[in-house]
């Protein structure tokens, strides 16, 4: 088969071809985990374009698209900035973009904290002007009521517990959660509490690896770890991270390459030859027949 991908500029929706599978489904992703155990752990990696989404689409099981695509696209600070147009432009791109794994788009801090009503309208606008299969939105005991809201009305959530970038500031920074036998109690509660009100996975962040441990084994729906534990059911990572796209990177990321350096020795040597008139050649220019 062939794994060269065109975009179909005839029609409003570009998608990659050729589509060799189904596009995985929400309760797939459920049963994934059986009678306590995953397998086959789940594989997540954030996307936020439609060439992204097509060069991480086969290898994946979910996309999902963060929020943290403030600091990664836009440089923000941190990911309170980010507003639901930002969020649906870049979903119905990574939505585009693939057509294997099941998209999830963060809810951006805001947009469904203060009732259910408030974040079914946004949910529902997420869903209807990307295409995507669910959104994911983060807080645990607290949220519970607004994730079977949602639930209750078609509307698939991931819960998101233990470090949640959008309570930076109530936190007090970026550490790992769990260090107290209180907090330790209290995130696996939100993970029970979200789970029991209809969250179909959860994404367990930034907590000590115990805590993830004992959370994927309380609860029937996968948990997807980032700075928690292989034990979880599946892991996910920000994708330029893995990447090595900054110089920088929590230490719970793994680079797999060096992307930052083979952009910049490309720029360099781009330069160079625009400098010297090297660039453009015989072969990048149109000649008179």
């Amino acid at each position: 088969m062939s794994t060269t991908f065109q975009l179909d500029t005839a029609t409003s929706r570009a998608n990659p071809t050729p589509a060799p599978m189904k596009r995985l489904t929400v309760p797939q992703i459920q049963r994934r985990k059986f009678e306590g155990r995953t397998e086959n752990p789940l594989v997540m990696l954030t996307a936020y374009t439609a060439r992204q989404a097509q060069l991480l689409d086969p290898h994946c099981d979910l996309l999902l698209v963060g929020d943290s695509l403030g600091q990664v696209i836009y440089g923000l600070p941190s990911t309170l900035s980010v507003t639901l147009d930002m969020m649906i432009a870049h979903g119905a791109a990574v939505v585009r973009g693939s057509y294997h794994s099941v998209v999830i788009v963060d809810m951006p801090f805001g947009t469904y904290e203060a009732s259910p009503q408030q974040a079914f309208a946004a949910a529902s606008r997420i869903m209807a002007e990307t295409g995507c299969a669910g959104v994911k939105l983060e807080g645990g005991q607290a949220m519970a009521e607004t994730i079977a809201f949602l639930t209750a009305r078609g509307i698939p959530v991931m819960a998101h517990v233990g470090l949640t970038p959008q309570a930076v500031n109530a936190l007090g920074g970026y550490g790992a959660r769990g260090k107290s036998q209180q907090e330790h109690e209290k995130i696996v509660a939100d993970g029970v509490a979200v789970a029991n009100a209809g969250a179909f996975a959860i994404v367990v962040e930034g907590v000590l690896e115990p805590i993830a441990i004992a959370l994927t084994k309380t609860v029937e729906v996968p948990t997807i770890g980032i700075g928690a534990s292989a034990q979880c059911d599946g892991q996910v990572l920000v994708t330029e991270d893995m990447l090595g796209m900054f110089e920088r990177v929590p230490r719970f990321v793994k680079r797999y390459e060096t992307i930052a350096e083979t952009i910049s020795n490309a720029a360099v040597r781009y330069a160079e030859e625009v400098r010297a008139r090297a660039f453009p050649g015989v072969e990048q220019t149109y000649q008179p027949k």
